[in-house]
Formats: structure tokens, sequence, C-alpha cells
């Protein structure tokens, strides 16, 4: 993480508060601004992942609350800085126009210190998160435009598509509905050496069994009734190109044969016709089901899953993808807004922590379907759990500081010790790897028996 990722900008003019703030967030690069010009100049010079903002700074000499309007300036100059504001007790209504404006969070004074600091260690990390974001789709908009993702799953398969693309090897995508099959293989076609030629994709699953032989190989004039010219199929027309067969297992078994032989032979003739016609074509397959259940019960040819298998990438379900699904919930609001021209921000915490465990079954296609709704139907400026139709999910309250973890696991250490030499603190203080002073000072402070009362 970068010097600037872990910078936190305190702007508030109470010398005592700042010495506190300063104190508790001694794990941080702390920054103290006492007014908005200190604020937006020290924004300038560190552009801090996070702001404590204290609304009740004096107003400015034209009367205006500068709280609010350094607010606005600090958003101006970096976007994807979390401003958490800090407001008078009892006062609501400044605190919900701050997050209006765009502040990630509030906490009202007298400050509750455990309380911030969730709060910021939420904001820091979702900072962190959408900068990797931003930095990933800057890098992949021209070639892996559209897969967004920071998961190691995905990001290994974007690894792979670079390494598969510059080859003519026959790539097999697997996945359920709605994980971006065909995503991927655009990116391959665009990373090849063949991007200046067509892409072309079809749906095996769309088109009917008597007109799907004609849809990929093409018919010649009087083939049969109706065919009242020479049509060349897909595979013909992605002469140089990469041709897509999506939901290749639904093609029927008698067209499996013919385009196993393509395949083999990399000529084709068309329905009706006697011509071998030579194609230089990328093949990629896609499907959402179980080929090898598929050969088993007789419903594909295991020839042919050989000849598309040269290269098998398996892209997982958005639920194991952790952390992708809210990049991919902020992409497509910034779209929907786009495009619905409505005025919403962001997610509430709320909504972006359901989004994070919700299931989604219907993969990202699903995740996009929920946004697009929400964006039309809701009435405020962000969006909750309610206006995406998810349930609410608890919040991380619970989770114990780093302090109280590691306390935690030196208590244990200290009772296994204790158990297994049976309270000899020499042996204990080998065991532990440290010295006898330290196990005193440690069984003091984590509550143990006192060491004149142990052997």
């Amino acid at each position: 993480m970068t010097e600037s990722a872990r910078t936190l900008l305190i702007v508030e003019d109470d010398p005592g508060l700042q010495s506190q703030l300063r104190w508790s967030f001694d794990s941080y690069n702390v920054i103290i601004a006492g007014d908005q010009a200190a604020a937006l100049a020290e924004v300038r010079r560190h552009e801090p992942a996070v702001v404590l903002q204290d609304l009740g700074l004096p107003p400015d000499p034209t009367g205006t609350s500068e709280g609010f309007a350094s607010l606005l300036e600090i958003l101006r100059q970096a976007p994807y800085t979390k401003i958490i504001v800090i407001t008078g007790n009892g006062d609501r209504d400044n605190a919900l126009r701050s997050i209006e404006l765009g502040a990630y969070d509030f906490c009202s004074k007298p400050l509750d210190v455990e309380v911030l600091r969730i709060i910021a260690a939420r904001a820091f990390q979702l900072h962190e998160l959408e900068v990797e974001n931003h930095s990933f789709k800057g890098l992949s908009a021209s070639l892996l435009d559209g897969i967004i993702a920071k998961s190691e799953s995905m990001l290994s398969l974007c690894r792979l598509i670079e390494k598969v693309s510059n080859t003519n090897a026959t790539v097999l995508l697997l996945g359920e509905t709605g994980t971006g099959k065909e995503l991927f293989a655009r990116a391959l076609h665009r990373l090849s050496p063949r991007r200046d030629a067509t892409f072309t994709a079809i749906n095996c699953a769309a088109i009917p069994e008597n007109l799907l032989e004609s849809e990929l190989f093409g018919y010649e004039k009087g083939a049969y009734t109706g065919a009242s010219k020479q049509t060349k199929g897909k595979i013909e027309l992605a002469q140089g190109g990469t041709l897509l067969l999506d939901e290749i297992g639904d093609m029927p078994l008698a067209l499996q044969a013919k385009l196993l032989r393509f395949l083999q032979e990399r000529v084709l003739e068309r329905v009706g016709g006697r011509e071998e016609i030579p194609v230089d074509v990328r093949i990629v397959c896609a499907t959402h089901q179980d080929l090898q259940a598929l050969i088993h019960a007789g419903r594909f040819r295991e020839d042919l899953y050989y000849r598309i298998s040269e290269v098998v990438m398996t892209i997982p379900p958005l639920r194991e993808r952790n952390g992708d699904a809210v990049l991919l919930a902020r992409h497509f609001l910034e779209l929907a807004v786009k495009r619905h021209g409505r005025p919403i921000r962001s997610f509430t915490p709320e909504a972006l922590r359901a989004i994070d465990k919700h299931h989604w079954k219907g993969n990202v296609r699903e995740l996009e379907n929920a946004i697009n709704s929400a964006v039309i139907m809701t009435d405020g400026s962000q969006i909750t759990p309610n206006d995406l139709g998810l349930a609410a999910v608890p919040g991380d309250e619970n989770i114990p500081t780093l302090r109280q973890a590691r306390m935690a696991a030196e208590k244990r250490a200290i009772q296994q010790a204790l158990a297994r030499t049976e309270g000899n603190l020499s042996r204990v203080a080998d065991l532990l790897g440290i010295t006898r002073p330290t196990l005193y000072d440690l069984l003091e402070k984590l509550g143990f028996d006192k060491p004149g009362d142990a052997r």
C-alpha cells in the first residue's frame, strides 16, 4: 500500500481534539489542518485516502459554512477521497446534508473513538478497492474491456487470456450463465493477431436445430425450398477472425460430427454444395453445462470435446469472486446514472454489505439488472438494500481491533504452553521464544496468576 493510501487528514480547529485524534489514529500517517485553506493545501500535497472533516469550522468571510465548502472542494480535487464528517451532538440535518453532498459517513460529538476507528477502517478499505479498480480499468480498457475484477481467480484468468491470445489454440470457456464468457472471448480476440478481422458469435441454443447447420456452414442456391441465393455461413464469414460458439453443449449430435470434421480438416461444405472451402478461423466455445456429464449421457461427442478443449478456462461465479461484486456494482451504477440521467451518487454502506454478501444466482447479469432497476426506482441520492430488493446484512462492528486480536492470540499461546509444561515458567518462555521477564509482563497484562504463584 502506498503512503498516500495510509494517509489520514484531520480537519479540526480545536487543538485538544487534534491531539486526541492524532493519538487515536497513530497507526496511520496523520496530517492535521486547522482550516479550509490548510486542508486543501494538504489534499494537493499528500492526496489522503481519508479525511476527518469537522463541519463546525468557522464560516469564511462571505458567511458560507467552511465545513461544507471544504467538503465540496476536497471532493472536486480528489473524488476518490473518503470524507467522514464530524458534527455537533444532535446536528443530524447537517450530517445528512453532508452525505447528500458526497461525504462517506459521519460521526457526532462527543466522539466515540472506537466507532470512528471502525468507520475510518472501512473508508480506507473502500478507497483502496476503488483505486485498484480504477487502475485496473485504466490498464485494460482497450484490451480487456468490460472485465472488472480484483479477485485473484479473475486476475489469473486475465493473465491466462494474455498468454493464450497469441496462439491459435481452441479455447473452451466454462461458467454459469451470466459470468461473462462472451467478454472473455472478445478479450481473447482483441489481444490476438486476428484483432483487425471479424469477431462473430452464434448461440447454438437460440437457433432451431433445422436452421443451425445453414447458419454455421451456409448453403447453396436451391439447397432447399426458399434458398434463392448462395449464402455464406458464420464460419466462412469469420474468415481470418474469431468465431464464438456459445452454448456448444446444445449443439445437435449430427451437427457435432460436421463441426468435428471442420476442426480436423479446416475445410467446410455449404449445405447443398460439393465444394470444399478452406477457412482460417479461430474457434472459441462456451457453455454453462457439464460437458463430461453430457458425454456420459451420450449427448456430446467425446472426440469433439478434445478438439475444442485445447485450453479450458473456468470462469468462477460472482459469489466466489471475493470483493468483485462491490467493484462491479459501482461500475454499473456509474453507467446506469449516465443512461437514465438520475441524481444518484452512491450506495449506502448497508447496500454495499448486502451486495457483497448476496448469492447472485444470475451472477454479473443479475447484479447489473438489479442496479439498473434500483437507479430507476429509488427516490433518494443513495441506493439502499431495499432499493436493490436485498435483505440488510449486519455490520462488522464485532470485528476486533488488531490490539484485541493480538492479545487474544497471545493469551491462547500462553495457555497452551502452560498446559504443556504444567506451569513451568522457564519452559513456557522457551516454548514461546521469549525471555522470562517478558513472560512475566505478559502474564500480568493478560490477567494470569502472578509469576510467584507459578513455577
